[in-house]
């Protein structure tokens, strides 16, 4: 499948200046390139009869100068990233000695290596698959220690099994399916159709919880979607700032001040967070302030958790009309209802906004935003809400829109496939559709591949991984 026999490079470590740098190379000549221009301290020591595995320290030159004292990492094909013969040049971290050793060595027989290159490689040389590939990037823009535990998951192999599993199924399946389209005039059934609806119906579970996982997933990869809504001066804005503890939003008294979506993230004990402040809700009709509120109805659809800032001085009735008018825009997101000014209110406020039954998915905290009185607590409901902590190693939660789009695809066609085997459809017709599902399928992880998905894959990849 991989017939590029050329010799790739790159610095792989981090741009700019540091402690070390590290230029890898991989392909059949990186050895022998590297032999060029290493000179080990131990002399008549040749890198192409040093073992997998092993370490070497030494100089490189050019035309005689000494450019810099490297440890050079010898791994022979297979037992590679790659799967090639790689070697790997930690150097000084100057940028001038980075770009003058990577010099060197296309001078020598190498070629820079194109972004996602390297492991591009290595799923060309079955090191890994396709999804497994794209949790390496996932690993590496992992900014929190959720997104962190699920690309670790993924590029282990957790997602690739579960998928490979239903796979295999569907393969025995339609072997015996397509058996008896062979011995189609001696009218004969080699699949048990029963258990082919049990099987299917079951895969079709699997596909859902998959699917419906990708809205945690996103979230988790890019943060956790919050909106802060509720009327103007209910302290929307205050509770912004004191949450990131900055002036990020203007603060006044003049309704409206907030017209459009402020945005900023936090990392709250390793889960990000993406907050979103908003345009006060209330009749208006400035024609801006009433785009600005349109967009925080948007917003709502779009969020996980909702935080409806609630002014403990305003009378019951306004604020169980305040909570009302948000049910009515969001379908099974959280729902935090933030009693705020509770400094400043009467504690008949508090009660009155106690009594106010709440729903399943709801709940309901105190506190002056101004003073960060219980921010805490409503901090501790922010990741109560995620339910992150229940999320095992094991767990197959789908972070990728692609992976997402080729699993609703092949539910959509196992879906098919249930109707029809109901239905009592010939075998051809379950065939097909029983193909499309693993087409898809095998989307995921390349079983099934072609060059374009492929190129949109790894250019998103850093040059030197």
């Amino acid at each position: 499948m991989f017939s590029d026999q050329s010799t790739i490079c790159a610095v792989s470590t981090a741009p700019g200046t540091g402690g070390i740098a590290v230029i890898r190379l991989s392909g059949k000549d990186a050895i022998s390139i590297a032999d060029k221009i290493f000179v080990s301290r131990k002399k008549d020591k040749n890198l192409e009869n040093q073992p997998q595995g092993s370490l070497h320290f030494g100089s490189i030159f050019q035309n005689g100068d000494l450019i810099d004292e490297v440890i050079v990492s010898l791994f022979r094909s297979p037992h590679s990233y790659t799967g090639e013969d790689v070697i790997e040049i930690s150097c000084h971290g100057s940028l001038y000695v980075q770009q003058k050793i990577l010099q060197i060595v296309i001078s020598n027989g190498a070629r820079l290596a194109k972004p996602g290159e390297f492991t591009q490689r290595a799923f060309f040389n079955g090191k890994m698959d396709l999804s497994q590939a794209e949790a390496v990037a996932d690993l590496i823009s992992s900014t929190n220690s959720a997104s962190h535990r699920l690309a670790i998951n993924q590029m282990r192999g957790g997602f690739s099994q579960e998928i490979n599993h239903l796979r295999e199924e569907l393969i025995r399946f339609i072997a015996l399916i397509e058996l008896e389209l062979d011995f189609s005039e001696e009218d004969v059934e080699f699949a048990d159709r029963t258990a082919l609806i049990e099987l299917s119906e079951t895969i079709e579970k699997l596909l859902s919880k998959l699917t419906d996982s990708f809205r945690l997933g996103n979230a988790i990869k890019n943060g956790i979607p919050v909106v802060i809504v509720g009327e103007t001066n209910a302290g929307k804005s205050t509770l912004l700032n004191a949450l990131l503890n900055e002036e990020r939003a203007i603060v006044s008294e003049i309704h409206g001040t907030t017209r459009d979506v402020i945005e900023d993230l936090i990392n709250i004990e390793g889960t990000l967070f993406r907050l979103s402040d908003t345009a006060g809700l209330r009749e208006t009709a400035d024609a801006i302030e009433t785009m600005g509120i349109e967009r925080t109805y948007g917003k709502i659809e779009k969020a996980e958790i909702i935080l409806l800032i609630i002014d403990l001085t305003e009378s019951i009735e306004k604020i169980a009309h305040s909570i009302e008018k948000i049910r009515e825009k969001i379908s099974g997101q959280k729902l935090i209802v933030v009693g705020n000014k509770m400094d400043v209110s009467k504690s008949s406020s508090v009660k009155n906004l106690e009594s106010l039954p709440l729903k399943e998915n709801e709940e309901l905290v105190f506190l002056s935003a101004k003073n960060k009185i219980n921010l805490a607590e409503l901090i501790e409901k922010m990741k109560q809400s995620i339910s992150l902590g229940t999320i095992h190693p094991e767990d197959v939660i789908v972070t990728n829109i692609r992976h997402y789009e080729a699993l609703t695809l092949a539910k959509n066609a196992i879906e098919r496939v249930i109707e029809g085997l109901k239905g009592g459809i010939t075998g051809e017709f379950l065939a097909q559709d029983i193909r499309e599902c693993l087409h898809y399928l095998g989307e995921i992880t390349g079983a099934i591949s072609n060059d374009e998905v492929l190129g949109h894959i790894f250019k998103n990849f850093c040059i030197g991984k």
